[in-house]
């Protein structure tokens, strides 16, 4: 399996830390916009067969944010390789003592590669996470990589590069066309080590749809 380092390339040399930015992600304001559709941050976004964009195929994502402005979600079922956590933090300059163990990487979205962030559940708490509701956070800074190395973080994480992001109405409109499913998202299903497929048809599952 390639390691993170070889992954990461100049993308990894790109980010100062880790920074979430959801403003300006999407194609911008369409007409015809569906008001009826219901926001889903905190829940899963599964794609269905009708899925048209290669990059989302049989995709799972985890919504963090969903309102009027866009929408924002990190795929969780798309791994691209394992690395010692310590020459990560190096390759952000962080200090890196103490930290022992591996991280896996995770593909996010293609939105901003160069910006990274950890999913995490909320027994670990640090300024700036995003608590998106009572099992579900995310963390934005260095810090949290440095806990998890050492022992001090949370119980679940995930650590992903890009993230996918809708502009304003854009996922209402891709939910009308039934592009995706939603479905109730917890722990064991999105801090899954599963292989993505058997994640995906968990997630189908869960969205009451027989395979």
């Amino acid at each position: 399996m390639k390691t993170i380092r070889r992954l990461l390339g100049a993308a990894i040399g790109a980010m100062a830390g880790l920074l979430i930015a959801t403003q300006g992600v999407g194609a911008g304001t369409q007409p015809d916009v569906p008001t009826h559709a219901p926001y889903i941050a905190g829940q899963l976004l599964v794609a269905t067969a009708k899925m048209g964009d290669p990059r989302f195929r049989h995709a799972v994502i985890y919504m963090v944010n969903h309102d009027a402005q866009g929408a924002m979600g990190l795929v969780v079922n798309r791994s691209l390789g394992k690395g010692p956590l310590a020459k990560l933090l190096k390759a952000f300059g962080a200090d890196s003592k103490g930290v022992t163990g591996d991280i896996l990487l995770h593909y996010g979205g293609p939105v901003e590669m160069g910006q990274g962030f950890v999913l995490h559940s909320t027994d670990y708490k640090a300024p700036g996470d995003l608590i998106v509701n009572n099992q579900f956070a995310l963390s934005t800074g260095i810090k949290v990589l440095k806990d998890i190395g050492r022992g001090k973080g949370p119980k679940h994480s995930l650590f992903a590069l890009g993230y996918a992001g809708w502009g304003p109405g854009q996922l209402e409109r891709e939910l009308a066309r039934d592009d995706w499913l939603t479905a109730p998202a917890d722990a064991d299903l999105v801090f899954s080590d599963a292989a993505p497929e058997a994640t995906w048809e968990k997630a189908m599952q869960v969205a009451g749809v027989g395979l």
